[in-house]
């Protein structure tokens, strides 16, 4: 009889391959198929071993293509040929990864399951911009916050609760919302000069960034490439340099950063 294989459900981080755990390496070279997602980085993915069963599930706003429910059943399937899996998630897979919807559907199967955290985008963008997430005298607390819905549907976020000038606000797959969020949150007493910044591809050589006024950032940032990660705070006034160009933006990414 086939022994069953299990699932590691691995953080895969902000893009930069530098910042996988070291448990994260062991579980990809261990793998005998990788499970992948689109915001998994190109330097992340050349870290695969050759001959590893790679299968794309990736998604993106407006077009999954693989749905939820078929990437359950794909990892339950490849586990039960007896493989070791490895779904490897952007970012962390507990942190708007649906990492544990996945996990609920193996366990039900009685396949084994088990989590390596990774490194959240925010913390990564973090790092690469100089933006603290909390600063003495800036920010007190941090919220991560999602800014898309499923199916495109309205957002229905708890807007008065996210208006504290104490909190930096990191609003993940906020891109397409972000004049949404941005007109919801200064309608609800957020200043309009409050400091904003929205990172395309934070931690990877591809990294750009826009800083505006947060009544401006939508506008600043208006096509910037996927993946965004959208901040809102007073700790944005500290980004060690104001603007990383993107495209062929390098005088519009100026104008953003003296606003």
């Amino acid at each position: 009889m086939m022994t069953t294989g299990k699932v590691m459900l691995v953080g895969a981080g902000p893009g930069d391959p530098e910042l996988l755990t070291l448990k994260a390496i062991r579980a990809i070279e261990a793998a005998d198929a990788v499970v992948y997602d689109r915001l998994v980085s190109p330097e992340v993915m050349a870290l695969v071993p050759p001959g590893r069963r790679m299968i794309s599930v990736g998604k993106e706003a407006g077009f999954h293509s693989v749905p939820q429910d078929q990437i359950n059943r794909l990892l339950v399937d490849l586990a039960r040929e007896g493989l070791t899996v490895v779904r490897l998630k952007g970012g962390d897979p507990l942190i708007f990864g649906r990492g544990s919807e996945e996990a609920e559907e193996l366990r039900a199967a009685g396949i084994a399951v088990e989590y390596i955290p990774g490194i959240t985008a925010a913390q990564g963008a973090a790092s690469s911009t100089g933006v603290p997430l909390t600063h003495r005298g800036l920010a007190t607390g941090v919220r991560y916050v999602t800014g898309h819905r499923a199916r495109d549907a309205a957002l229905d976020l708890d807007w008065d609760s996210l208006v504290s000038p104490d909190t930096t606000l990191v609003i993940y797959m906020g891109a397409a919302n972000m004049a949404t969020i941005a007109r919801e949150l200064i309608a609800r007493g957020l200043p309009a000069t409050t400091p904003a910044m929205a990172v395309a591809s934070a931690t990877t050589p591809r990294e750009c960034r826009v800083v505006a006024r947060l009544d401006r950032i939508a506008c600043e940032a208006e096509g910037l490439p996927a993946p965004v990660l959208f901040f809102v705070g007073r700790t944005v006034s500290l980004v060690a340099a104001q603007g990383l160009p993107c495209g062929d933006w390098p005088e519009r990414l100026g104008a953003a950063a003296h606003a």
